[in-house]
C-alpha cells in the first residue's frame, strides 16, 4: 500500500518507516525538522532511511494548510500514519502555543486531508498521558481521561475527540494508540533514557524526580512499531448498535477505536536506572530531587484490547531494550 506517515524524521517515524519499507510498501514521510532537539540527529535518521526502497522525504509543516492540502491530493495515500506533534510534558509549560500549532492544527490538516481523500484507515499517536488524574491501574482505554494534567495530554485527549468526530461525520476509519514511554535506539534527547545515559558517561549527576518513587511502563521501539503495524491491518468498522450508555469509551457508533500499546508491567524508575547503571557498566550519581509539574507517579498500561484485537502483546524487557540504546548510542556518539 501507499502510506504517509508523519514526523518521519522523528523517533518512532523512523523505526516505522524502516518497517514499511521493509515489508514492501510505498512511504511518503513528512517531517518540519524543527528544533525541538538537536536537528542533527534528525538528519542522520533520514540519511539511514534515503536509500530504502519505496520511500521518499518531503519537508512539510503540519500547520501549512496549503502544502497539506496539496500532498494529499498529489499522492493518492492509501493509509496514513501520523506520529508528528510537539511532544514533550515539561516543554508545553515553556511554550505552549507550539502545541496549539503542532498537536492541534497539525492534526486537523491531517483530518481534512483524509477526510477529502477517501483514506481507508488513519492510525494517529495518542499518548498515555491522556489519563492524567486516573488512579486506578492499569490504566485502560475504557477508563474516563477528562482530567489532564499538562496541556501535553489536553493536545492528545483533543485529538481522540477530533478524530471520533470524523470517524462519526464522514465514515473516516480511525485508531488512536495510547503509547507509553516509549524508548530504544534513535531515542530523543529529551527523554530520561538519554539523558541519564549521557550524564552517567560524562560522570556527572543525573536528576531522579520525586526523589525515584515513580514508575513507568516503558516500551520498546521495536514493540511500537509491531503494534502499529498490527493495527493498520485492523480497519475498524461501524457498529450501528453501540450507544454511550452501554458501549466502551474506546469504541463507537463510528468506525473508531482507541488501543493502548504499552509493555504491560510497569518498572520502578529506581530500577530503570540500575538496569541502565549495569548496561553502561557505571554507576549514577543520583541528584534526589521533588516531583516536577505536570508529572504522573505511574503509568501501567492494560494491553487486554490490544491483544484480543490483532493478537499482539509487546514483548521487550526492560534490561534487553537498554542494552539496545546502550550499543546504538555509544557507536552513534562515538563513545567506549
Amino acid at each position: 500500500m501507499k502510506y504517509l506517515v508523519t514526523g518521519a524524521a522523528g523517533f518512532i517515524g523512523f523505526h516505522l518507516v524502516q518497517r514499511l519499507c521493509a515489508d514492501g510498501h510505498e512511504v511518503i514521510g513528512i517531517d518540519n525538522l524543527n528544533d525541538y532537539y538537536e536537528v542533527s540527529l534528525k538528519e542522520a535518521r533520514l540519511a539511514q532511511l534515503a536509500p530504502l526502497p519505496g520511500f521518499r522525504f518531503i519537508r512539510l509543516d503540519l500547520a501549512d494548510r496549503a502544502g497539506m492540502a496539496k500532498l494529499f491530493a498529489d499522492e493518492g495515500f492509501e493509509r496514513v500514519v501520523h506520529l508528528a506533534a510537539q511532544a514533550g510534558v515539561r516543554y508545553s509549560l515553556d511554550n505552549p502555543f507550539a502545541y496549539a500549532d503542532s498537536n492541534l492544527v497539525g492534526q486537523l490538516t491531517v483530518l481534512e486531508g483524509c477526510r477529502h481523500h477517501g483514506i481507508g484507515h488513519l492510525i494517529y499517536a495518542s499518548s498515555s498521558s491522556v489519563y492524567g488524574l486516573n488512579d486506578q491501574m492499569p490504566f485502560a482505554t475504557t477508563d474516563g481521561v477528562d482530567h489532564p494534567i499538562s496541556l501535553y495530554a489536553a493536545s492528545k485527549k483533543a485529538n481522540e475527540l477530533m478524530a471520533h468526530s470524523y470517524s462519526h461525520l464522514y465514515g473516516l476509519p480511525t485508531t488512536g494508540l495510547r503509547f507509553f514511554t516509549v524508548y530504544g535506539p534513535w531515542g530523543r534527547p529529551d527523554m530520561a533514557l538519554f539523558k541519564f545515559t549521557k550524564a552517567i558517561l560524562a560522570g556527572e549527576p543525573i536528576d531522579v524526580y520525586n526523589q525515584g518513587q515513580l514508575s513507568r511502563d516503558f516500551t520498546h521501539v521495536d514493540d511500537i512499531v509491531e503494534g502499529i503495524m498490527r493495527v493498520a491491518d485492523h480497519v475498524p468498522a461501524a457498529n450501528p448498535e453501540w450507544t454511550t450508555s452501554q458501549g466502551a469509551r474506546d469504541q463507537s457508533s463510528a468506525p473508531y477505536r482507541l488501543f493502548n500499546i504499552g509493555n504491560g508491567s510497569p518498572v520502578r524508575l529506581l530500577d530503570f536506572i540500575e538496569a541502565l547503571e549495569d548496561a553502561i557498566g557505571k554507576p549514577a550519581i543520583k541528584n534526589m530531587m521533588p516531583m516536577q509539574p505536570g508529572d504522573v507517579h505511574a503509568t501501567w498500561a492494560d494491553t487486554r484490547g490490544l491483544f484480543d484485537a490483532v493478537g499482539y502483546q509487546p514483548q521487550m524487557t526492560v534490561a534487553a531494550g537498554v542494552k539496545t540504546f546502550i550499543d546504538w548510542y555509544r557507536g552513534y556518539y562515538q563513545q567506549a
